[in-house]
C-alpha cells in the first residue's frame, strides 16, 4: 500500500487537484488489477484543521485529513493555486518540512513551487513552475536554482513541475519512479496521456517579434515578413529603407537590439510554427515556405529556440484540417506582434 498525501489551502487549482488524484490516487474502477498497474494506494486530501478548502475557481472540497496526514506519506503533493504569492499558514509550511525530514518524496505542480521554496525546501536546490512565474519565483527565493524552461526537475526528493500538462508529465513520472515504467504506462493508457515526456524538454514559451516602429526600417521589416521564403539581404532589406547599408544596419541594431540575420532566422523559426500547427504540410515543406531551406536546418532551428523538433512541435499542436494558407498569410503593422503556441499552460 502506497500513501499518498495531497495539500490543499485556499484557491489550489482544480484541475491540479483533479490530476493528482487521477494518476496517483486509487484507479476509478475497483476489481482485479490489469497488467502492470501500481499497487493499491491510499489518498489522503488534507488541509489545515481538515477544513473545507474552497478550490480555484469555485468549488469548495471537505479533506479527508488534518496536516497529520503528512505524516508516514510516501509521496506529498503540492497542487499549484491560483494566488501563488499569498503567504501560507505557518503550520502547512511546518507540515511540508516534516514530512521531508521524515523521508517522503514531496512534489509541486505547477505553482504549488511557491509553497515548497516558502518552507524553504527548494533552498540550494534545482526547480520549475510554469514559466511566466519563474521570474518570481527566482526574485522572491534567491536560493533557488529556477529553470524556466524544464517540464519537470527532480532534485533528491523534491519535485517540481511546470504549468498545466506538465503536471501531468511529472504525475506519470512518480508513477514510474516508485514502480516502474509498465505501470506508468498502464496509467497513461487509462487517462489518455502521452506515456512519456523528458523533464529536460522544453516549455513552449511564448516568442515575439517586437512591434514594428513606424519608420523606413519598420517598413522593411514588414516587406520582410511577406518574403520570408526568399532569400534576403542585407542590400535587399536597405533597398526597401531607401537607406544605404551601412546606415540601414546601424538604424536596424539600434531599433531591434539584434542583427539582420538573427532577426530573419526569428521570424522564420516563428512562420515554421505556424506552418506546422496547420497540420497538413510535411517537415520539408514547411521549411521551404518559412525561408529556413531544408527540414535539417529547419530542425537545428527549433533544437536552438524551443529545445524540441519540428515533428515533436506538430505532434502536439497541429491542427488537422486548418487551412496552411490562411495561417502564413502577409503580416500587415496591424498585426502587432506575432505570438506563437505555447503549451496551453496558465499560470
Amino acid at each position: 500500500m502506497q500513501v499518498v498525501a495531497v495539500l490543499l489551502h485556499q484557491d489550489v487549482r482544480l484541475f491540479d487537484l483533479g490530476v493528482a488524484v487521477e494518476a496517483l490516487g486509487p484507479p476509478p474502477n475497483s476489481g482485479p488489477r490489469p497488467a502492470g498497474q501500481r499497487p493499491q494506494t491510499e489518498l489522503r486530501v488534507c488541509s489545515v484543521g481538515r477544513r473545507p478548502v474552497l478550490l480555484f475557481p469555485g468549488m469548495r472540497v471537505q479533506a479527508t485529513h488534518g496536516l497529520d496526514g503528512l505524516a508516514g506519506a510516501d509521496l506529498v503533493v503540492v497542487p499549484g493555486t491560483n494566488s501563488p504569492l499569498v503567504e501560507r499558514p505557518p503550520s502547512l509550511l511546518a507540515a511540508l518540512r516534516r514530512a521531508h525530514d521524515a523521508g517522503s518524496q514531496v512534489a509541486s505542480l505547477c505553482s504549488g513551487a511557491f509553497a515548497l521554496a516558502e518552507a524553504g525546501l527548494l533552498d540550494g536546490r534545482r526547480a520549475t513552475t510554469h514559466w511566466a512565474l519563474a521570474a518570481e519565483l527566482a526574485r522572491r527565493h534567491p536560493r533557488v536554482d529556477v529553470d524556466p524552461d524544464a517540464l519537470f526537475v527532480h532534485d533528491d526528493g523534491i519535485w517540481t513541475s511546470a504549468g498545466t500538462a506538465a503536471g501531468i508529465d511529472l504525475c506519470l513520472e512518480l508513477v514510474r519512479h516508485a514502480h516502474g515504467a509498465g505501470a506508468a504506462a498502464a496509467v497513461a493508457r487509462r487517462m489518455v496521456a502521452a506515456p512519456h515526456r523528458a523533464g529536460g524538454q522544453a516549455q513552449f514559451i511564448a516568442q515575439t517579434l517586437a512591434p514594428l516602429p513606424v519608420d523606413d526600417v519598420g517598413g522593411a521589416l514588414m516587406w520582410a515578413r511577406s518574403h520570408l521564403d526568399t532569400h534576403i539581404a542585407v542590400a535587399d532589406l536597405a533597398r526597401v529603407a531607401h537607406l544605404s547599408q551601412r546606415t540601414f544596419l546601424r538604424r536596424f541594431v539600434a531599433v531591434t537590439g539584434t542583427t539582420p540575420l538573427r532577426w530573419l532566422t526569428h521570424a522564420r523559426v516563428l512562420l515554421a510554427q505556424q506552418l506546422l500547427e496547420g497540420g497538413t504540410l510535411s517537415v520539408e515543406q514547411v521549411a521551404r515556405r518559412s525561408g529556413l531551406g531544408s527540414a535539417e536546418v529547419l530542425r537545428t532551428q527549433f533544437r536552438r529556440e524551443l529545445g524540441t523538433t519540428p515533428s515533436a512541435y506538430a505532434a502536439a499542436f497541429a491542427r488537422p484540417g486548418a487551412d496552411p494558407d490562411a495561417r502564413a498569410r502577409p503580416l500587415t503593422r496591424q498585426d502587432g506582434p506575432v505570438l506563437t503556441t505555447i503549451r496551453g499552460d496558465h499560470p
